[in-house]
């Protein structure tokens, strides 16, 4: 059931905006066109530190307050049919009364504000995992999200544009677009440092400590014993090195033996020769006296 509002448009229900949202998705990838879409189960937008900041974040831009709304309702419906995070670029498309491309830019980081941020972090960060989960403390945390000197940008540092009719400084789509940010941030919170271009794990305290020198150590999980050996290839290790012959103790002794052998076979065997026994003494014949 549909009506109209008095020139606001027809009233589409939700099931009607993501059956519609799911035939535009599928008639892309047909195209063979690679969309990755904003689902969101339930109202809520993001569940993790890094989602929950980005979209309070969000809302503190005031004078885009009266957009935010229709923005939430959009990306809670799966209006935000691709979305794709790049160094300081953020394409996406968004179904509306059709599809709508929108692109959101985002100012560089400026390298002393950057290097101000790691060095003021230094040593409240101890790992990646605790870096992207948000597992660090309430003056990190603030100090990361802050817009001035934080990596969260300020409403001057973003440029957004929109493909639709509508030309208010910040469209429903656009909204919808920044905040299907904070729910890919919510599952994949690395995204945040490549949309800033900068490097996370310059943020870690006493990173060169924890790195291991790999020009003088290996790493012992690369190597095989013989019971993964046989794992690996299905063989019975005891059987196998039992049908080996055992090697010759070293090539030395292994080419003396060959030419003592060869030099046995060349020679002719001597024959003893039997000598023939003593005759016996000889006796004189004597005459009668």
């Amino acid at each position: 059931m549909s009506w109209d509002y008095g020139g606001w448009g027809t009233y589409v229900s939700v099931a009607a905006r993501r059956r519609k949202v799911e035939r535009a998705i599928e008639k892309l990838r047909k195209r063979g066109v690679v969309v990755s879409p904003v689902k969101i189960e339930g109202r809520t937008i993001a569940t993790t530190f890094w989602g929950k900041a980005w979209c309070d974040n969000l809302e503190s831009y005031r004078d885009y307050e009266n957009r935010l709304e229709r923005g939430r309702t959009y990306v809670r419906n799966g209006s935000v049919v691709d979305l794709q995070i790049a160094a300081r670029e953020v394409t996406a498309m968004v179904s509306g009364s059709r599809l709508y491309k929108v692109k959101v830019g985002i100012a560089n980081v400026a390298k002393v504000r950057w290097k101000a941020l790691c060095a003021d972090c230094s040593g409240g960060i101890d790992s990646l995992v605790e870096l992207l989960q948000g597992r660090f403390s309430k003056a990190v945390m603030a100090r990361i999200c802050r817009q001035d000197t934080g990596l969260f940008p300020r409403p001057s540092e973003i440029r957004f544009a929109c493909s639709c009719p509508d030309h208010a400084s910040m469209c429903k789509h656009v909204a919808a677009v920044l905040y299907g940010i904070g729910a890919r941030l919510d599952r994949s919170p690395e995204l945040l440092f490549r949309l800033r271009a900068v490097d996370e794990t310059e943020m870690l305290s006493n990173l060169e400590a924890a790195l291991p020198d790999r020009r003088t150590q290996r790493d012992g999980t690369n190597t095989l014993s013989g019971g993964d050996l046989a794992a690996l290839f299905d063989l019975d290790m005891a059987e196998a090195a039992s049908a080996v012959p055992p090697a010759a103790a070293s090539t030395g002794s292994r080419r003396k033996s060959d030419k003592s052998a060869k030099a046995t076979a060349s020679k002719p065997a001597k024959r003893k020769r039997k000598r023939a026994p003593n005759p016996p003494p000889s006796r004189k014949a004597t005459s009668p006296d």
